[in-house]
């Protein structure tokens, strides 16, 4: 354990390690340094090779990149549409009949959507929008479920050069209005309702009971999904379906400047008011095309690439919609859970499009232990040729779950790290290049700088510390959206010419980044600054634990003590002093948790996310907070009760 308290300790090893295969490097896109090479030498002239070989332009640029701390311009001069390289190009260039989306429904219905499809509705949409009077500049909301109609509204959006700014179907009627208020958007579009663990959820109640308090919404297009019954208020709402079948088919895609604003999109904050992250054209494109094509190694005329995030989070919209499209690759989009109607829905769905590419998140993972090994087991996985996790650090014992039962030990895993404000996968292995280590994000990709910190910002060569980003990329958010100050204050201002993501990390003595999780989790017992993640990888390495929390509860004797909330895996059992030693054996005594819980649940968002600041109100004793995130808000709940019934163990 280090004695060097000023930043995050360094508690544990872990030396597993797995090259790529030599049957994966001879078909990879990339087996050795050479992209590396390449930015290292000219890190902005590298990310003009990828803009010009990877996207369409109407007009080139004149300047790479203008850097004005904290400010960055991407390609000036250059313009482009979003759209029609998703889109336009690829039926131009014969391949209309190309599968974009397989999407499932959670009921079982399907459908095929080509990119020829893809294109004839977007364009229709687009009109739709005009007709309403949106125009260039105006920001658009969208609040749908998991359905192809969600890409097809932020396409049209794109075509015509408004913002778009996606909330997440499971947001509440007053969260929706403050993403609403905050953008002064002009037109809303959602639906009757979707389908969620075999039952509807009304998505148009919940809008109009935003609307009463949103003044700036003049148009509401409404898809018909659920079946559910509605209220239309005559003149403001109308039926998808009828705007489309009266749109004129044809909607040229405009060139936009690639500094256009292409969405907002809104991400918690401290203060309780979201922050409206805002990400533009060429240079965000021009990342999420590079990163999908190189990380997963995508072969577009063979792979099936599924990423299981929605599009309310920027890892849908990066990875379900632009990066993908862009790309010309095919993908999977689902509306469900994971467990309907069974806990092997996920792996029927690979067996059923023959997935090549999948990518989820470490808490998905580690519920698929809980449930165990025979459910994926059920069905035939061998068509898949890459594993991805996003979201969350990954403990190495999810990782090598993940490795051995998904991908039956031949798949490399691409473990990555990015955010709301990156736009893009940031780090990340190559999978055809890099040597992984589980629960390593490994290295930054090639024209990323990345540097660890301690809490004076000198640079740490091994060991723990923070993680920031020391050059200018081109997927960067340009802004908060009306706060300027609120983006300096909040990424720009701990450490002077750099960006801080909030973020502990850590390096080995090979170089590898570990990341720790926020920095706010960060527990401090007894001087020592410990990463709930390091303490909930010892305690998932138990074989009898499938998913860990921990979080850190005000102690009158150590400053704070380590409180875990554990799962069990199916049929195992554990009691809590054994569970307390092996987390003693794995990283010190230090880090053993002064009080373990054992839950069949834990409380997570409907995107996965533990929401760890729950459990210390829980620990706490303290009233909750908002819990309408919460995909089940009775584990809430249950834990409260066994809190003020549980006894201190020692």
């Amino acid at each position: 354990m280090s004695d060097n308290h000023n930043t995050i300790d360094d508690l544990m090893l872990e030396n597993r390690k797995f090259p790529p295969s030599a049957q994966f490097k001879r078909q990879a896109l990339v087996a050795g340094t050479e992209l590396y090479d390449e930015a290292a030498e000219d890190y902005q002239g590298f990310w003009a090779r990828q803009a010009a070989d990877l996207l369409t332009w109407s007009t080139d640029w004149n300047t790479i990149c203008e850097w004005n701390l904290p400010y960055a311009k991407w390609f000036l001069g250059g313009q482009l549409n979003v759209s029609y390289n998703c889109l336009d190009r690829h039926v131009e260039a014969g391949r209309g009949d190309k599968v974009a989306f397989y999407w499932e429904g959670e009921p079982g219905d399907a459908r095929v959507l080509t990119y020829a499809d893809l294109l004839d509705e977007v364009q229709r949409l687009a009109n739709a929008l005009k007709d309403l009077g949106v125009q260039r500049g105006d920001r658009v909301n969208i609040y749908l479920p998991m359905i192809p109609e969600a890409a097809v509204a932020m396409l049209a959006c794109a075509r015509i050069g408004a913002a778009h700014s996606v909330v997440f179907g499971g947001f509440s009627a007053q969260s929706l209005s403050d993403r609403i208020n905050d953008a002064e958007a002009k037109v809303l579009i959602t639906a009757d309702g979707g389908h969620r663990r075999g039952e509807v959820f009304p998505l148009k109640p919940a809008a109009d009971d935003a609307l009463v308090s949103a003044p700036t919404i003049e148009h509401v297009i409404v898809v018909r999904r659920g079946g559910n019954d509605v209220e239309m208020v005559t003149g403001r709402d109308h039926w998808y379906h009828d705007l489309i079948a009266a749109a004129d088919p044809v909607c040229p895609a405009e060139p936009m400047d690639a500094e256009q604003l292409l969405f907002l999109l809104y991400t918690s904050g401290t203060t309780g008011k979201p922050k409206g992250i805002m990400h533009t054209t060429g240079g965000y494109l021009t990342q999420v095309a590079f990163t999908h094509k190189y990380v997963f190694d995508l072969h577009p005329d063979t792979d099936v690439f599924w990423c299981t995030a929605d599009v309310g989070w920027v890892t849908g919209h990066s990875y379900i919609v632009y990066g993908p499209l862009a790309n010309g690759a095919t993908s999977v989009m689902y509306e469900g859970v994971p467990n309907f109607p069974g806990n092997d829905r996920l792996w029927a769905i690979i067996e059923k499009y023959k997935v090549t590419k999948f990518y989820t998140a470490p808490t998905a993972i580690r519920t698929f232990m809980k449930w165990g090994a025979a459910e994926p087991e059920k069905h035939d996985l061998s068509s898949l040729r890459v594993l991805g996790s996003v979201g969350e650090p990954i403990n190495p014992e999810a990782w090598m779950w993940y490795h051995e039962h998904i991908g039956a030990g031949t798949c490399p895993v691409v473990d990555t790290w990015w955010q709301t404000e990156t736009g893009g996968i940031m780090i990340s292995p190559l999978p055809g290049a890099t040597t992984t280590k589980p629960g390593s994000a490994t290295f930054p990709l090639p024209g990323i700088g990345v540097e660890v910190v301690d809490d004076s910002g000198k640079r740490v060569e091994q060991g723990g510390g923070y993680l920031t980003l020391t050059q200018p990329w081109p997927g960067m958010l340009r802004g908060i959206w009306g706060d300027p100050q609120r983006y300096f204050d909040t990424y720009w201002s701990r450490y002077e010419g750099r960006y801080f993501a909030g973020d502990g990390c850590k390096l080995d003595d090979e170089g590898y980044l570990w990341l720790l999780g926020r920095v706010d989790d960060v527990m401090n017992v007894s001087g020592h600054r410990i990463s709930t993640t390091e303490v909930e990888s010892a305690l998932v390495s138990h074989p009898a634990v499938a998913e860990a929390a921990v979080v850190g509860a005000l102690d009158d004797t150590t400053g704070q003590a380590i409180i875990a909330y554990v799962t069990l895996r199916g049929g195992s059992d554990v009691d809590i002093a054994e569970l307390r030693d092996h987390v003693a054996t794995e990283i010190g005594a230090i880090a053993k948790p002064k009080t373990i819980y054992f839950t069949a649940d834990l409380p997570k968002t409907r995107s996965g996310k533990i929401m760890r600041r729950l459990l210390r109100d829980v620990a706490e004793g303290r009233n909750l907070g908002d819990t309408t995130t919460l995909a089940d808000a009775s584990v809430v709940g249950e834990l409260q009760r066994r809190a003020a019934e549980a006894t201190v163990e020692d």
